[in-house]
């Protein structure tokens, strides 16, 4: 469809697979098998910490919070995804697009944040373990998660108002397979440098100051490890918080790579396997990285499941 100067973009085009058009039925498949088993596992997660009163603590409050994030995150992108993958005309409405990025970005913003909280949650618990209970008490946990969202939602409001209050006139063809912000940007008629700059400040301070927060908490884990007397407790120390550096390497350097570049950088091609990283693969390892290899969760989950299913009795 073509587009006049006087005319405004009604809706957008994805052309994030467009290149792939003979392997979009495989594509289909193996996202679909993917996406339902990220929401079995962040299902399973959830229901376990909430059924088992053993795992009512902090840490595994923020891992509920997290999973409950990651399984929305995953539904604003991914439904839309697989039916464009089987559709002819992939397109979304101005409007949705909105929608979508303001989504999108609100979820993402908060989980960078709410990886800051049980950042600090593993210092606490290393560094003062005498007034862990005290120091992140029922309150203080869902303060930090109602910060991180408000902080998320402030964000993403006012990223995605500078993005769509440029006018759109010219193409209607995104090359991504969602409505992120950098290939929006690129359809916008006239650049606006000072929402660049402002786009750019705000996504460089939700993941820099978040990962300062963190890299400032291991510093201190890392020197109260290095305290303990025994060797077992410095490696069940470091064992509760490796999940937690994992899942922070990859998802800040997805994140990084994305929206920390300047747009002279920005290549279509590059920007969608990334974002098949972390909007797919990231939210499939995390439950896992996080619960699956967990001694804890595991025992926990058996419990939920011996009330829950009962045993045939003999």
């Amino acid at each position: 469809m073509e587009w006049v100067n006087e005319t405004m973009v009604r809706e957008f085009v994805f052309l994030g697979f467009s290149s792939l058009a003979g392997l979009q039925l495989l594509l289909f498949v193996t996202f679909l098998l993917l996406y339902l088993f990220t929401l079995g596992t962040n299902a399973i997660i959830i229901s376990t910490i909430v059924l088992d009163r053993a795992l009512h603590t902090p840490m595994y409050f923020f891992l509920s919070v997290l999973s409950c994030s990651e399984t929305c995150y995953t539904f604003v992108i991914i439904p839309k995804m697989l039916v464009d993958l089987l559709a002819r005309k992939k397109t979304i409405s101005f409007l949705g697009c909105a929608i979508q990025m303001f989504t999108f970005l609100f979820l993402g913003c908060s989980h960078s944040l709410l990886l800051a909280a049980m950042g600090y949650d593993r210092y606490v618990a290393i560094c003062n373990p005498l007034r862990y209970t005290v120091l992140m008490g029922h309150r203080v946990c869902v303060g930090l998660v109602a910060a991180a969202c408000a902080c998320g939602f402030a964000v993403a409001q006012i990223i995605t108002s500078l993005v769509f209050h440029l006018p759109f006139h010219s193409s209607n063809q995104l090359h991504h397979f969602f409505c992120d912000i950098f290939p929006v940007l690129k359809l916008a008629s006239q650049q606006s440098y000072f929402s660049q700059i402002i786009i750019l400040m705000l996504c460089a301070l939700i993941l820099v100051i978040p990962l300062f927060l963190i890299l400032i908490s291991y510093i201190h884990i890392i020197s109260a490890i290095f305290q303990f007397p025994s060797t077992l407790g410095r490696y069940k120390a470091f064992s509760t918080c490796a999940s937690h550096l994992i899942v922070v390497i990859v998802h800040y350097g997805c994140a990084s790579f994305i929206y920390l570049r300047p747009k002279s950088n920005y290549s279509s091609s590059q920007d969608v396997l990334i974002s098949v990283s972390y909007t797919i693969l990231t939210p499939l390892f995390n439950p896992m990285i996080y619960s699956l290899r967990n001694k804890e969760f595991k025992s926990a989950l058996r419990r939920v499941m011996e009330r829950t299913i009962p045993l045939p009795q003999h």
